[in-house]
């Protein structure tokens, strides 16, 4: 479904991505962990196209994306929902909502994904006139989550997720990403919470300095002595 190959992202020249390569199959969850500056949304917005490839390329269902602007890859059917949530907050829930669907032209379809966001966050349903930027944390993390699947996805890629977040309202996020998942949406996830990561994801990809260290089933991450030393205190 989306596959990186040997792909390579420098700012400046500092190399922030080496050479990496994975991939994410139709009804997936993957993981990619790591610590801070890792490269992992660095990873997210080259397949985006926020930032540009040096080498490698990226590849999308039948055909190659590398480099092609951000609206086309949301319109091909692949939606990030940024880190830090960066929801309107002058605006309304409502019409954050809305804005999400900016690329969509059939309007029926923009009303029923609406229905669908505030049948998966009804909390969102009950503050949908309020301002974005009275919302709590974790109302945030729903909303932006929620504007990302307005551009009606195959793909979800959710970078840090669980950010700033009290352990209860994470439990809810990862909750709801799993069901988002049980409707047919593969995801991308990137997330520092690594145990929580690797109990939801079916397979992961553990970033270090750039670069793609190891993979493998999420389960037998989880006991890998490294991914236990490095990420998961034990």
């Amino acid at each position: 479904m989306l596959e990186l190959q040997n792909v390579s992202v420098a700012y400046d020249q500092v190399p922030a991505l080496r050479d990496i390569s994975f991939s994410v199959e139709a009804g997936e969850i993957v993981a990619l962990i790591g610590a801070n500056g890792a490269g992992k949304s660095t990873t997210l917005k080259a397949i985006q196209g926020v930032v540009k490839t040096n080498t490698g390329r990226i590849y999308w269902e039948s055909g190659e994306i590398t480099n092609i602007a951000p609206y086309r890859v949301v319109s091909m059917g692949i939606s990030h929902c940024p880190e830090g949530r960066q929801v309107f907050p002058a605006m309304t829930v409502d019409e954050n909502l809305k804005l999400g669907a900016i690329v969509l032209t059939d309007t029926k379809k923009k009303r029923d994904l609406l229905e669908y966001v505030y049948g998966i966050f009804p909390r969102l349903a009950e503050r949908k006139l309020q301002l974005a930027g009275s919302l709590s944390g974790g109302e945030q993390q729903m909303l932006a989550i929620g504007r990302a699947l307005m551009a009606n996805p195959r793909l979800l890629m959710l970078d840090e997720p669980s950010m700033g977040l009290a352990p209860k309202l994470v439990e809810i996020i990862f909750d709801m990403i799993q069901s988002i998942n049980a409707q047919g949406i593969s995801i991308l996830l990137v997330e520092q919470n690594a145990s929580i990561a690797l109990e939801t994801a079916a397979r992961a990809y553990v970033m270090e300095n750039g670069s793609i260290n190891l993979s493998g089933l999420a389960s037998d991450l989880l006991h890998d002595p490294h991914v236990q030393k490095a990420y998961l205190g034990v």
